[in-house]
């Protein structure tokens, strides 16, 4: 337990750092789809014989040079169908990397009020070149009922 406080702790304070580092991105429009097959997730609590290949289908709508919109559905780290819908905030990058977070609902984790809807606040790293992206995300541990880790996504842009 003290060794994935300390991953997600440091990985947290990359971020932070990151931001004290970053620019900040001016707000524009664009009209960007992305699609995604879903998540490899890097557990915290490796000795939990958790899911790490949580494969799906997901679309990320981006209409703004600091927002987009995103919706899906995986296979979870408990081996559950899971959907999510959410929007991403990052209006600050360094270099090519935006950083802000994901606002959203997850349902599906059967430990997280029963498998239904719950909401989530994620700190998350995108990265897009021409035709192919990648978001980063780190996911907070809670308590016995959500496992922590570091989540990648890599999407193509559709149009």
């Amino acid at each position: 337990m003290k060794k994935s406080l300390r991953t997600a702790g440091a990985a947290l304070l990359a971020c932070l750092s990151g931001v004290a580092m970053a620019e900040t991105i001016e707000p524009a429009p664009l009209n960007e789809v992305w699609l995604n097959g879903g998540f490899y997730t890097w557990h915290f609590q490796r000795d939990k014989d958790l899911n790490g290949a949580n494969g799906g289908l997901g679309a990320e709508w981006r209409f703004n040079t600091v927002a987009s919109v995103t919706a899906g559905r995986f296979y979870n780290s408990d081996r559950a169908y899971s959907n999510y819908v959410g929007a991403f905030y990052q209006p600050w990058k360094v270099g090519p990397v935006r950083i802000g977070a994901v606002v959203g609902a997850f349902d599906g984790y059967p430990k997280m009020r029963n498998g239904g809807w719950f909401p989530a606040a994620i700190p998350t790293l995108s990265y897009e070149y021409e035709r192919v992206g990648v978001n980063v995300a780190i996911i907070p541990t809670y308590k016995d009922r959500l496992y922590g880790g570091i989540s990648i996504q890599l999407k193509l842009k559709a149009f």
